[in-house]
């Protein structure tokens, strides 16, 4: 790109700062876990209706996405950022003071579209600001603060809980609006006036969602979006059943299952903030990708093999470094094949991320309900396939460019 705001260094204040945005959405996605059961029973609601407030998140940012990624491609990345956030923020305290069921649903429904705004137009920024080689750093950076912002989020909610079940959510949304001021002070735009009268003029031809996930398909990052789907029902597999398969299986409780969360939670974090960028700059992302998804496979298989705490800890630790590397390889992958309309493809990588997080838990659930074992067999499965095709495609990748 040619408007590399600090092409030479690693990290930079503009990088600190997207990430520490995202560690924050993550934070208030985090924290909603371990209370909103709660929040829904005071409504008198149950386990269907909590069911359809964790899907209709994923499903906003399923809509969402791809249209907040033309419009950064369009008028920049800075105001999509502040956008996010601010809008992010409203859905907190919008929850935090909710007296119906109704508001939860407004809540859920505005938390995922803005969040939907924030998440593909800091991706493009990075691309924007970092060049090739180091864009794997980038990713891993941004990865790495999600990843926290995950693990820490569940911890934070609970501890507030103790004190009102809206605190959490006041604090995220407060979070979030602060976020909003210092990006609107210090952040830079990254596009140049240039470029985004450049991609204005591309994005003038309006295509509604499907008819751009098509597009995207048939395009060079297709096979790679498909790769994002796969990786995120794989991912959403696991994290859907985990608490009750070590349940069933184990007879763990919320301390047991949160230490496990919190340990491979940070040991994924340090993989993606400071050894995914090393390896992609030494292997390449091919190579990278091919073993986080051998990796990642493995790593279900194991799961399923474990007898103890010790062994639950280390295979699931397999397989979190499996999923660790993989995210920011091949978002790095997917923004060198993006081009210059790095919003709108970030969207659709966003979009269909989210796919896979509505569809992952919902067939996690049918196939618990056979057998406590199938959700973690599938996944195993859906990675497995996710390698082989890959192999496939790079091979014949390498003899199209042989050929030619």
């Amino acid at each position: 790109m040619g408007n590399q705001l600090n092409e030479g260094k690693v990290f930079s204040t503009p990088l600190f700062l997207l990430s520490f945005n995202l560690f924050i959405i993550m934070v208030g996605i985090g924290l909603v876990i371990p209370i909103l059961p709660f929040y829904v029973e005071a409504f008198g609601a149950d386990a269907s209706v909590l069911g359809i407030l964790v899907a209709i998140f994923a499903f906003m940012q399923f809509i969402f996405a791809p249209i907040w990624g033309r419009m950064s491609d369009r008028i920049g990345r800075k105001p999509l950022i502040t956008i996010g956030l601010f809008g992010f923020a409203i859905a907190e305290f919008i929850f935090a003071f909710a007296s119906g069921l109704w508001m939860l649903f407004l809540s859920r429904v505005l938390a995922g579209t803005f969040g939907a705004a924030l998440m593909p137009s800091a991706m493009a920024y990075v691309s924007d600001v970092t060049a090739p080689e180091k864009r794997g750093h980038g990713m891993g950076f941004l990865g790495a603060a999600m990843g926290l912002g995950i693990v820490v989020g569940p911890g934070i909610g609970g501890w507030l809980a103790e004190f009102d079940l809206s605190y959490p959510f006041l604090f995220a949304g407060i979070a979030a609006a602060l976020a909003g001021i210092v990006s609107i002070l210090i952040l830079p735009e990254s596009l140049s006036p240039e470029l985004k009268e450049k991609l204005a003029e591309e994005n003038k031809v309006k295509d509604g969602q499907f008819s751009l996930m098509k597009k995207a398909l048939k395009s060079e990052v297709g096979f790679l979006l498909i790769l994002v789907f796969l990786m995120s029902f794989g991912l959403a597999n696991f994290q859907a059943i985990f608490g009750y398969y070590s349940l069933e299986r184990y007879n763990y409780g919320p301390q047991e299952v949160g230490i496990i969360i919190l340990s491979v939670g940070l040991i994924g974090t340090v993989i993606q903030g400071g050894v995914v960028g090393r390896l992609v700059e030494k292997f390449g992302d091919e190579k990278i990708v091919l073993t986080s998804l051998f990796i990642s496979s493995s790593g279900f298989i194991f799961m399923i093999l474990a007898n103890s705490y010790a062994t639950v800890l280390l295979t699931t630790g397999v397989f979190f470094i499996g999923n660790s590397m993989l995210r920011p390889s091949l978002n790095t992958f997917i923004s060198k094949k993006a081009g210059a309309r790095q919003g709108m493809i970030m969207g659709l990588n966003n979009s269909f991320l989210s796919l896979g997080n509505v569809a992952g838990p919902i067939l996690a659930g049918y196939m618990f309900e056979y057998n406590i074992h199938f959700p973690y067999a599938f996944g195993a499965f859906v990675m497995l396939l996710g390698f082989i095709l890959t192999k496939a495609w790079l091979q014949k990748k390498q003899r199209y460019t042989s050929a030619s």
